[in-house]
């Protein structure tokens, strides 16, 4: 199987176009070689995608006939990836948090007061 349809099929990517995508752009590797997205998967290798600041590691399972709902990724592919990795992805999401207030954009009617009291 193709490795953008299977990256479709397993829910990694949203459209199969997106999964293309990511993997022309090098985020994934098998054995440290960057693939294309007309890479064959085989049964029983392992790949490697590169997110923001850690990876992530999958076997390939069983190929789906087609895209399956999220329960049934289990059967198809099992995910690797290293307790390290897994720390280093929570501590980015805490860092995300923390770093944004959760507000964006333009100031509401409060934080205009009070700015206009700060300066």
């Amino acid at each position: 199987m193709r490795a953008d349809s299977f990256f479709w099929s397993v829910r990694l990517n949203k459209t199969r176009s997106l999964a293309a995508a990511s993997i022309k752009s090098g985020k994934v590797s098998i054995s440290d070689i960057v693939i294309k997205p007309g890479r064959v998967l085989k049964i029983g290798e392992t790949f490697r995608v590169r997110h923001k600041g850690y990876f992530t590691t999958h076997v390939v399972i069983d190929f789906p006939k087609s895209r399956v709902k999220m329960t049934l990724v289990e059967n198809f592919m099992k995910t690797t990836t290293p307790s390290e990795e897994i720390e280093k992805r929570k501590l980015l999401n805490l860092a995300l948090k923390i770093n944004s207030n959760g507000r964006s954009g333009r100031p509401t009617k409060r934080d205009r007061r009070d700015l206009d009291g700060w300066y």
